[in-house]
Protein backbone atom coordinates (compact mmCIF):
# COMPACT_ATOMS: atom_id res chain seq x y z
CA UNK A 1 0.00 0.00 0.00
CA UNK A 2 2.94 2.50 0.67
CA UNK A 3 4.03 1.95 -2.49
CA UNK A 4 1.06 2.43 -4.28
CA UNK A 5 0.38 5.97 -2.26
CA UNK A 6 4.21 6.95 -3.55
CA UNK A 7 3.83 5.88 -7.04
CA UNK A 8 0.39 7.87 -7.19
CA UNK A 9 2.47 10.92 -5.43
CA UNK A 10 4.80 10.35 -8.64
CA UNK A 11 1.60 11.07 -11.03
CA UNK A 12 0.55 14.27 -8.96
CA UNK A 13 4.07 15.48 -8.66
CA UNK A 14 4.71 15.01 -12.28
CA UNK A 15 1.86 17.70 -13.02
CA UNK A 16 2.85 19.88 -10.14
CA UNK A 17 6.19 19.56 -11.38
CA UNK A 18 6.01 20.82 -14.87
CA UNK A 19 3.39 23.25 -13.67
CA UNK A 20 6.05 24.86 -11.56
CA UNK A 21 8.78 24.50 -14.48
CA UNK A 22 6.42 26.61 -16.31
CA UNK A 23 6.79 29.48 -13.98
CA UNK A 24 9.82 30.59 -15.06
CA UNK A 25 10.16 33.86 -16.05
CA UNK A 26 9.75 35.04 -19.37
CA UNK A 27 13.29 35.99 -21.53
CA UNK A 28 13.82 38.74 -23.80
CA UNK A 29 14.08 36.48 -27.28
CA UNK A 30 12.96 37.80 -30.78
CA UNK A 31 9.69 36.67 -31.92
CA UNK A 32 9.24 34.51 -35.20
CA UNK A 33 6.04 33.94 -36.77
CA UNK A 34 5.73 30.38 -37.06
CA UNK A 35 4.69 28.09 -39.26
CA UNK A 36 1.34 25.96 -38.04
CA UNK A 37 0.15 22.88 -38.96
CA UNK A 38 -3.65 22.62 -40.34
CA UNK A 39 -4.61 20.15 -37.40
CA UNK A 40 -3.19 22.52 -35.20
CA UNK A 41 -4.13 25.75 -36.12
CA UNK A 42 -7.71 25.12 -36.46
CA UNK A 43 -8.91 21.28 -36.99
CA UNK A 44 -12.19 22.56 -35.78
CA UNK A 45 -13.77 24.63 -38.28
CA UNK A 46 -15.20 22.50 -41.13
CA UNK A 47 -17.16 24.40 -43.35
CA UNK A 48 -18.19 24.14 -47.27
CA UNK A 49 -17.35 27.64 -47.08
CA UNK A 50 -13.61 27.57 -46.15
CA UNK A 51 -11.65 30.50 -47.47
CA UNK A 52 -8.38 30.39 -49.10
CA UNK A 53 -5.94 33.21 -48.64
CA UNK A 54 -4.31 35.05 -51.58
CA UNK A 55 -0.70 33.84 -52.68
CA UNK A 56 2.13 35.69 -50.74
CA UNK A 57 3.65 36.38 -54.09
CA UNK A 58 0.75 38.74 -55.34
CA UNK A 59 1.95 42.01 -55.74
CA UNK A 60 1.03 44.80 -52.89
CA UNK A 61 -0.47 47.11 -55.18
CA UNK A 62 -2.84 44.93 -56.69
CA UNK A 63 -3.88 43.55 -53.17
CA UNK A 64 -4.63 46.92 -52.49
CA UNK A 65 -6.67 47.64 -55.60
CA UNK A 66 -9.03 45.06 -55.39
CA UNK A 67 -9.65 42.01 -53.17
CA UNK A 68 -7.96 38.77 -54.29
CA UNK A 69 -10.41 36.73 -55.81
CA UNK A 70 -9.15 33.87 -54.57
CA UNK A 71 -9.89 35.58 -51.11
CA UNK A 72 -13.46 35.04 -51.74
CA UNK A 73 -13.99 31.62 -53.50
CA UNK A 74 -14.76 28.68 -51.40
CA UNK A 75 -12.50 26.21 -50.53
CA UNK A 76 -12.49 23.22 -53.26
CA UNK A 77 -11.38 19.64 -53.35
CA UNK A 78 -7.74 18.77 -53.53
CA UNK A 79 -7.71 15.31 -55.16
CA UNK A 80 -3.36 15.02 -54.08
CA UNK A 81 -4.32 15.90 -50.80
CA UNK A 82 -7.29 13.86 -50.40
CA UNK A 83 -5.82 10.66 -51.63
CA UNK A 84 -2.93 11.37 -49.22
CA UNK A 85 -4.72 11.63 -46.23
CA UNK A 86 -7.22 8.36 -47.16
CA UNK A 87 -3.95 6.53 -47.44
CA UNK A 88 -2.66 8.02 -43.73
CA UNK A 89 -5.73 7.03 -42.05
CA UNK A 90 -4.92 3.47 -43.37
CA UNK A 91 -1.63 3.93 -41.90
CA UNK A 92 -2.78 4.53 -38.65
CA UNK A 93 -5.20 1.68 -38.46
CA UNK A 94 -2.33 -0.07 -39.56
CA UNK A 95 -0.64 0.71 -36.20
CA UNK A 96 -3.23 -0.49 -33.87
CA UNK A 97 -4.14 -3.68 -35.82
CA UNK A 98 -2.25 -5.60 -36.35
CA UNK A 99 0.78 -3.19 -35.62
CA UNK A 100 -0.07 -2.60 -31.54
CA UNK A 101 -1.11 -6.13 -31.20
CA UNK A 102 1.81 -7.86 -32.70
CA UNK A 103 3.98 -5.56 -30.29
CA UNK A 104 2.04 -6.14 -27.40
CA UNK A 105 1.51 -9.93 -28.27
CA UNK A 106 4.98 -10.71 -28.52
CA UNK A 107 5.83 -9.04 -25.21
CA UNK A 108 3.11 -11.06 -22.97
CA UNK A 109 3.72 -14.40 -22.19
CA UNK A 110 2.70 -16.85 -24.61
CA UNK A 111 -0.96 -17.97 -22.64
CA UNK A 112 -2.09 -14.19 -23.04
CA UNK A 113 -1.62 -13.93 -26.36
CA UNK A 114 -4.40 -14.13 -27.82
CA UNK A 115 -5.91 -12.04 -24.82
CA UNK A 116 -3.86 -8.84 -25.73
CA UNK A 117 -4.34 -9.14 -28.90
CA UNK A 118 -8.57 -9.73 -28.92
CA UNK A 119 -8.52 -6.33 -26.01
CA UNK A 120 -6.98 -4.53 -28.37
CA UNK A 121 -8.66 -5.45 -31.67
CA UNK A 122 -12.25 -5.12 -30.17
CA UNK A 123 -11.20 -1.92 -28.08
CA UNK A 124 -10.78 -0.07 -31.31
CA UNK A 125 -13.86 -1.61 -33.13
CA UNK A 126 -16.19 0.12 -30.69
CA UNK A 127 -14.27 3.40 -30.14
CA UNK A 128 -14.47 3.69 -33.55
CA UNK A 129 -18.42 2.89 -33.76
CA UNK A 130 -18.62 5.57 -30.71
CA UNK A 131 -16.90 7.81 -32.75
CA UNK A 132 -19.04 8.12 -35.38
CA UNK A 133 -22.50 7.82 -33.05
CA UNK A 134 -21.05 11.40 -30.72
CA UNK A 135 -17.37 10.89 -30.42
CA UNK A 136 -16.21 13.01 -33.19
CA UNK A 137 -19.09 15.93 -32.67
CA UNK A 138 -17.84 16.20 -29.25
CA UNK A 139 -14.49 16.52 -29.75
CA UNK A 140 -14.43 18.71 -33.29
CA UNK A 141 -17.77 21.60 -33.12
CA UNK A 142 -18.21 24.54 -31.13
CA UNK A 143 -18.68 23.92 -27.72
CA UNK A 144 -17.33 24.97 -24.06
CA UNK A 145 -13.68 24.85 -23.22
CA UNK A 146 -13.82 21.11 -23.20
CA UNK A 147 -16.20 19.47 -25.06
CA UNK A 148 -17.96 20.35 -28.22
CA UNK A 149 -21.80 20.04 -29.25
CA UNK A 150 -24.27 17.34 -30.24
CA UNK A 151 -24.74 19.20 -33.53
CA UNK A 152 -22.96 16.58 -35.50
CA UNK A 153 -24.32 13.40 -33.57
CA UNK A 154 -24.84 10.27 -35.41
CA UNK A 155 -22.37 12.22 -38.43
CA UNK A 156 -25.73 15.06 -39.02
CA UNK A 157 -25.41 17.06 -41.48
CA UNK A 158 -22.38 15.42 -43.36
CA UNK A 159 -22.54 14.45 -47.04
CA UNK A 160 -19.92 13.33 -49.57
CA UNK A 161 -19.96 16.82 -50.36
CA UNK A 162 -18.77 18.50 -47.08
CA UNK A 163 -15.08 19.71 -47.05
CA UNK A 164 -13.20 19.55 -44.12
CA UNK A 165 -10.58 22.23 -45.45
CA UNK A 166 -9.27 21.04 -48.91
CA UNK A 167 -10.49 17.49 -47.93
CA UNK A 168 -13.68 15.73 -47.40
CA UNK A 169 -14.77 15.55 -44.23
CA UNK A 170 -15.79 12.24 -44.39
CA UNK A 171 -11.51 11.16 -44.44
CA UNK A 172 -10.81 13.78 -41.85
CA UNK A 173 -13.40 12.20 -39.43
CA UNK A 174 -12.26 8.76 -40.06
CA UNK A 175 -8.55 10.16 -39.87
CA UNK A 176 -9.33 11.50 -36.59
CA UNK A 177 -11.39 8.45 -35.09
CA UNK A 178 -8.15 6.51 -36.00
CA UNK A 179 -6.55 8.51 -33.26
CA UNK A 180 -9.54 8.00 -30.89
CA UNK A 181 -9.62 4.38 -31.06
CA UNK A 182 -5.91 4.02 -31.12
CA UNK A 183 -5.15 6.00 -27.55
CA UNK A 184 -6.82 3.53 -25.35
CA UNK A 185 -5.25 0.48 -26.70
CA UNK A 186 -1.81 2.10 -25.80
CA UNK A 187 -3.33 1.82 -22.02
CA UNK A 188 -4.20 -2.00 -22.45
CA UNK A 189 0.00 -2.56 -22.14
CA UNK A 190 0.07 -0.97 -18.96
CA UNK A 191 -2.10 -3.94 -16.44
CA UNK A 192 -1.63 -6.74 -19.19
CA UNK A 193 -2.08 -10.33 -18.27
CA UNK A 194 -4.13 -9.86 -14.93
CA UNK A 195 -7.64 -7.58 -16.21
CA UNK A 196 -10.49 -8.92 -17.58
CA UNK A 197 -12.18 -8.85 -20.81
CA UNK A 198 -15.26 -7.26 -20.01
CA UNK A 199 -13.67 -4.45 -17.41
CA UNK A 200 -10.94 -3.44 -20.20
CA UNK A 201 -13.68 -2.93 -22.84
CA UNK A 202 -15.80 -0.67 -20.29
CA UNK A 203 -13.16 1.41 -19.02
CA UNK A 204 -12.00 2.31 -22.60
CA UNK A 205 -15.79 3.30 -23.43
CA UNK A 206 -15.72 5.38 -20.59
CA UNK A 207 -12.34 6.83 -20.04
CA UNK A 208 -12.72 8.00 -24.23
CA UNK A 209 -15.89 9.58 -23.48
CA UNK A 210 -14.74 11.30 -19.64
CA UNK A 211 -10.39 11.87 -20.92
CA UNK A 212 -9.92 11.63 -24.85
CA UNK A 213 -12.36 13.34 -26.13
CA UNK A 214 -12.04 16.28 -23.85
CA UNK A 215 -8.54 16.92 -24.02
CA UNK A 216 -8.76 16.31 -28.01
CA UNK A 217 -11.27 18.83 -28.01
CA UNK A 218 -9.14 21.62 -25.60
CA UNK A 219 -5.98 21.03 -27.91
CA UNK A 220 -7.65 20.60 -31.74
CA UNK A 221 -10.76 21.36 -31.30
CA UNK A 222 -10.69 24.98 -30.14
CA UNK A 223 -11.23 24.14 -26.40
CA UNK A 224 -8.86 25.80 -23.29
CA UNK A 225 -5.70 24.90 -24.20
CA UNK A 226 -5.57 26.01 -28.28
CA UNK A 227 -4.96 29.08 -29.94
CA UNK A 228 -8.69 29.74 -29.53
CA UNK A 229 -8.81 28.40 -25.90
CA UNK A 230 -8.98 31.10 -22.29
CA UNK A 231 -5.94 29.69 -21.12
CA UNK A 232 -3.44 31.40 -22.88
CA UNK A 233 -4.25 34.19 -24.87
CA UNK A 234 -4.15 33.20 -28.05
CA UNK A 235 -0.86 31.17 -28.63
CA UNK A 236 -2.01 27.89 -27.42
CA UNK A 237 0.23 24.54 -26.91
CA UNK A 238 1.94 22.91 -29.67
CA UNK A 239 0.87 19.65 -30.26
CA UNK A 240 1.32 18.06 -33.93
CA UNK A 241 0.26 14.84 -33.73
CA UNK A 242 -0.73 14.10 -30.43
CA UNK A 243 1.83 14.36 -27.69
CA UNK A 244 -0.54 15.20 -25.04
CA UNK A 245 -4.05 13.98 -26.57
CA UNK A 246 -2.37 10.47 -27.57
CA UNK A 247 0.67 9.05 -25.39
CA UNK A 248 1.07 11.59 -22.25
CA UNK A 249 -3.12 10.70 -21.77
CA UNK A 250 -2.75 6.75 -22.29
CA UNK A 251 0.77 7.08 -20.15
CA UNK A 252 -0.90 8.45 -17.09
CA UNK A 253 -3.78 6.30 -17.80
CA UNK A 254 -1.79 3.18 -17.77
CA UNK A 255 0.27 3.85 -14.86
CA UNK A 256 -2.78 4.38 -12.71
CA UNK A 257 -4.06 1.19 -14.05
CA UNK A 258 -1.04 -0.36 -13.19
CA UNK A 259 -1.30 0.82 -9.87
CA UNK A 260 -4.85 0.01 -9.12
CA UNK A 261 -5.11 -3.44 -10.59
CA UNK A 262 -2.08 -4.51 -8.82
CA UNK A 263 1.26 -6.56 -9.57
CA UNK A 264 0.72 -9.60 -11.56
CA UNK A 265 1.47 -12.95 -9.67
CA UNK A 266 5.20 -13.76 -8.86
CA UNK A 267 6.03 -10.34 -10.45
CA UNK A 268 9.66 -9.73 -9.27
CA UNK A 269 9.95 -13.37 -8.92
CA UNK A 270 9.11 -15.29 -11.52
CA UNK A 271 10.14 -14.94 -15.13
CA UNK A 272 8.12 -12.96 -17.40
CA UNK A 273 9.87 -12.37 -20.70
CA UNK A 274 8.45 -11.88 -23.56
CA UNK A 275 7.34 -14.98 -25.56
CA UNK A 276 8.16 -14.27 -29.16
CA UNK A 277 11.00 -11.17 -29.96
CA UNK A 278 10.36 -12.06 -33.21
CA UNK A 279 6.59 -10.73 -33.18
CA UNK A 280 7.64 -7.87 -30.92
CA UNK A 281 10.38 -6.73 -33.94
CA UNK A 282 7.40 -7.21 -36.58
CA UNK A 283 4.73 -5.44 -34.60
CA UNK A 284 7.47 -2.47 -33.55
CA UNK A 285 7.87 -2.29 -37.39
CA UNK A 286 4.07 -2.11 -38.15
CA UNK A 287 3.99 0.79 -35.98
CA UNK A 288 7.02 2.46 -37.19
CA UNK A 289 5.74 2.40 -40.73
CA UNK A 290 1.97 3.21 -39.93
CA UNK A 291 3.33 6.32 -37.73
CA UNK A 292 4.18 8.00 -41.04
CA UNK A 293 0.31 8.41 -41.44
CA UNK A 294 0.41 9.55 -37.54
CA UNK A 295 2.70 12.15 -38.24
CA UNK A 296 2.96 13.03 -41.66
CA UNK A 297 -1.39 13.05 -41.59
CA UNK A 298 -1.82 15.65 -39.21
CA UNK A 299 -0.56 17.92 -41.27
CA UNK A 300 -3.81 17.32 -43.76
CA UNK A 301 -2.59 18.51 -46.84
CA UNK A 302 -0.12 16.93 -49.35
CA UNK A 303 3.06 20.12 -48.89
CA UNK A 304 5.78 21.04 -47.57
CA UNK A 305 5.14 21.00 -43.79
CA UNK A 306 4.26 17.50 -44.41
CA UNK A 307 7.62 16.78 -45.65
CA UNK A 308 9.33 17.63 -42.92
CA UNK A 309 7.35 15.77 -40.85
CA UNK A 310 8.50 12.90 -42.96
CA UNK A 311 12.12 13.14 -42.09
CA UNK A 312 11.59 14.20 -38.35
CA UNK A 313 9.82 11.32 -37.93
CA UNK A 314 12.75 8.97 -39.71
CA UNK A 315 15.67 10.93 -38.16
CA UNK A 316 13.78 10.88 -34.22
CA UNK A 317 12.74 7.32 -34.48
CA UNK A 318 16.47 6.66 -35.73
CA UNK A 319 18.33 8.46 -33.26
CA UNK A 320 16.34 6.78 -30.30
CA UNK A 321 16.88 3.57 -31.29
CA UNK A 322 20.92 4.31 -31.46
CA UNK A 323 20.81 5.94 -28.38
CA UNK A 324 18.57 3.13 -26.45
CA UNK A 325 21.02 0.34 -27.52
CA UNK A 326 23.84 2.54 -27.04
CA UNK A 327 23.05 2.95 -23.61
CA UNK A 328 22.60 -1.05 -23.11
CA UNK A 329 25.94 -1.76 -24.80
CA UNK A 330 27.57 1.06 -22.06
CA UNK A 331 25.80 0.04 -19.02
CA UNK A 332 25.16 -3.54 -19.57
CA UNK A 333 27.82 -4.75 -22.23
CA UNK A 334 24.81 -6.32 -24.74
CA UNK A 335 22.43 -4.35 -27.29
CA UNK A 336 19.43 -6.11 -27.18
CA UNK A 337 16.50 -6.52 -29.87
CA UNK A 338 13.80 -5.22 -27.26
CA UNK A 339 15.84 -2.41 -26.74
CA UNK A 340 16.42 -1.88 -30.21
CA UNK A 341 12.63 -1.60 -30.69
CA UNK A 342 12.06 -0.39 -27.00
CA UNK A 343 13.80 3.10 -28.66
CA UNK A 344 11.91 3.31 -31.80
CA UNK A 345 8.51 3.51 -30.05
CA UNK A 346 10.11 6.14 -27.58
CA UNK A 347 11.61 8.27 -30.62
CA UNK A 348 8.43 8.29 -32.37
CA UNK A 349 6.19 8.77 -29.12
CA UNK A 350 8.96 12.00 -28.77
CA UNK A 351 8.87 13.33 -31.92
CA UNK A 352 5.10 13.29 -32.34
CA UNK A 353 3.82 16.88 -30.76
CA UNK A 354 7.39 18.27 -32.21
CA UNK A 355 7.13 16.78 -35.68
CA UNK A 356 5.84 19.90 -37.30
CA UNK A 357 7.61 22.69 -35.70
CA UNK A 358 11.34 21.39 -35.26
CA UNK A 359 13.99 21.02 -37.69
CA UNK A 360 16.01 17.91 -38.65
CA UNK A 361 18.58 18.27 -36.50
CA UNK A 362 16.49 19.32 -34.00
CA UNK A 363 14.63 15.83 -34.31
CA UNK A 364 18.00 14.05 -33.82
CA UNK A 365 18.94 15.52 -30.38
CA UNK A 366 14.88 15.09 -29.03
CA UNK A 367 14.80 11.24 -30.00
CA UNK A 368 18.43 10.77 -28.38
CA UNK A 369 17.65 12.53 -25.64
CA UNK A 370 14.00 10.34 -25.22
CA UNK A 371 15.96 6.84 -26.00
CA UNK A 372 17.99 7.82 -22.56
CA UNK A 373 15.27 8.44 -20.11
CA UNK A 374 12.46 6.19 -21.63
CA UNK A 375 15.29 3.66 -21.02
CA UNK A 376 16.14 5.01 -17.28
CA UNK A 377 11.91 5.28 -16.30
CA UNK A 378 11.42 1.49 -17.50
CA UNK A 379 14.61 -0.03 -15.58
CA UNK A 380 15.66 2.66 -12.68
CA UNK A 381 12.82 4.78 -11.93
CA UNK A 382 10.15 1.32 -12.67
CA UNK A 383 12.43 -0.88 -10.25
CA UNK A 384 12.75 1.94 -7.58
CA UNK A 385 8.90 2.27 -6.68
CA UNK A 386 8.32 -0.97 -7.33
CA UNK A 387 5.26 -0.66 -9.28
CA UNK A 388 4.08 -3.12 -12.36
CA UNK A 389 3.33 -1.42 -15.82
CA UNK A 390 3.45 -4.79 -17.63
CA UNK A 391 4.63 -3.26 -20.71
CA UNK A 392 5.89 -0.14 -19.62
CA UNK A 393 3.68 2.32 -21.11
CA UNK A 394 4.09 4.96 -18.88
CA UNK A 395 7.93 4.66 -19.13
CA UNK A 396 7.88 4.94 -22.86
CA UNK A 397 4.53 6.51 -24.04
CA UNK A 398 4.27 8.91 -21.13
CA UNK A 399 7.83 10.04 -20.28
CA UNK A 400 8.86 10.47 -23.64
CA UNK A 401 5.16 12.17 -24.42
CA UNK A 402 6.29 14.64 -21.72
CA UNK A 403 9.83 15.27 -23.41
CA UNK A 404 8.18 15.81 -26.68
CA UNK A 405 6.04 18.36 -25.40
CA UNK A 406 8.08 20.39 -23.57
CA UNK A 407 11.10 19.91 -25.76
CA UNK A 408 9.07 21.91 -28.31
CA UNK A 409 9.02 24.91 -26.93
CA UNK A 410 12.96 24.88 -27.10
CA UNK A 411 13.16 23.09 -30.29
CA UNK A 412 11.39 25.31 -32.12
CA UNK A 413 13.40 28.34 -32.79
CA UNK A 414 14.67 29.04 -35.37
CA UNK A 415 18.14 29.14 -34.05
CA UNK A 416 17.75 25.18 -33.66
CA UNK A 417 16.59 24.90 -36.98
CA UNK A 418 12.77 25.06 -36.25
CA UNK A 419 9.97 26.99 -37.50
CA UNK A 420 9.86 29.80 -34.99
CA UNK A 421 7.23 31.07 -32.79
CA UNK A 422 4.51 33.01 -33.59
CA UNK A 423 4.53 36.46 -33.37
CA UNK A 424 5.21 38.31 -29.66
CA UNK A 425 6.00 34.79 -28.48
CA UNK A 426 9.36 34.45 -26.36
CA UNK A 427 10.81 30.63 -26.21
CA UNK A 428 10.19 30.92 -22.23
CA UNK A 429 6.69 32.00 -22.88
CA UNK A 430 5.94 29.02 -25.04
CA UNK A 431 8.01 26.31 -22.68
CA UNK A 432 5.67 27.93 -20.41
CA UNK A 433 2.45 26.78 -22.43
CA UNK A 434 4.14 23.86 -22.74
CA UNK A 435 4.37 22.54 -19.58
CA UNK A 436 1.07 24.09 -18.55
CA UNK A 437 -0.43 22.01 -21.08
CA UNK A 438 1.33 18.70 -20.43
CA UNK A 439 0.55 19.64 -16.35
CA UNK A 440 -3.65 20.19 -17.35
CA UNK A 441 -3.22 16.60 -19.13
CA UNK A 442 -1.53 14.75 -16.10
CA UNK A 443 -3.75 16.32 -13.88
CA UNK A 444 -6.94 15.69 -15.75
CA UNK A 445 -6.33 11.91 -16.74
CA UNK A 446 -4.66 10.99 -13.74
CA UNK A 447 -7.43 11.68 -11.64
CA UNK A 448 -10.55 11.10 -13.56
CA UNK A 449 -8.61 7.39 -14.99
CA UNK A 450 -8.23 6.60 -11.24
CA UNK A 451 -12.01 6.85 -10.53
CA UNK A 452 -13.15 5.10 -13.98
CA UNK A 453 -10.67 2.37 -12.74
CA UNK A 454 -12.45 2.53 -9.38
CA UNK A 455 -15.84 2.52 -10.74
CA UNK A 456 -15.19 -0.12 -13.14
CA UNK A 457 -13.48 -2.66 -10.49
CA UNK A 458 -17.13 -1.72 -8.19
CA UNK A 459 -19.35 -3.17 -11.13
CA UNK A 460 -17.63 -5.48 -13.19
CA UNK A 461 -14.44 -6.31 -11.04
CA UNK A 462 -10.95 -5.51 -12.92
CA UNK A 463 -8.98 -8.19 -12.39
CA UNK A 464 -9.56 -12.44 -13.04
CA UNK A 465 -8.79 -14.78 -10.10
CA UNK A 466 -5.71 -15.59 -9.00
CA UNK A 467 -6.40 -19.09 -10.84
CA UNK A 468 -7.33 -17.66 -14.13
CA UNK A 469 -4.00 -15.69 -14.01
CA UNK A 470 -1.94 -18.80 -13.48
CA UNK A 471 -3.56 -20.71 -16.04
CA UNK A 472 -3.44 -17.78 -18.85
CA UNK A 473 -6.12 -15.68 -19.79
CA UNK A 474 -6.23 -17.26 -23.80
CA UNK A 475 -8.04 -20.03 -22.33
CA UNK A 476 -10.03 -19.12 -19.65
CA UNK A 477 -11.45 -15.75 -20.89
CA UNK A 478 -11.59 -16.63 -24.59
CA UNK A 479 -11.46 -20.45 -24.86
CA UNK A 480 -9.00 -20.60 -27.38
CA UNK A 481 -4.47 -20.90 -27.37
CA UNK A 482 -2.59 -18.90 -29.84
CA UNK A 483 -0.17 -22.05 -30.10
CA UNK A 484 -0.73 -25.80 -30.07
CA UNK A 485 2.11 -27.67 -29.09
Amino acid sequence: MKKLFTTLALVSALGLGVLGFSALAHADEKAITAAVSVQDAAPVIIADATEVAAPETAPAAAEEAAPSAAAAAPATLDVGSTAFMIVATILVILMAIPGLALFYGGLVRSKNMLSICMQVFVTFSVISVLWAVFGYSLAFTDGNQFYGGLSKAFLAGITPDSLSGVIPEYVFLTFQLAFAALTPTLIIGGFAERTKFSAVLLFSVLWVVAVYIPIAHMVWGGGLLSDAGTLFGGHGAKDFAGGTVVHINAGIAALVGALVVGKRIGFGKDAMAPHSMVMTLIGASLLWIGWFGFNVGSELAVDGVAAMVLINTQLATAAAVFGWIAAEWLFKGKASMLGAASGAIAGLVAITPACGFVGPMGSIVLGFVASFLSLWAVTKLKNALGYDDSLDVFGIHGLAGIIGAIATGVLMASEFGGVGFPEGVTMLAQVKTQAISVAVTIAWTGLISYVLFKFVDMTLGLRVTEEVEREGLDTAEHGERAYHY
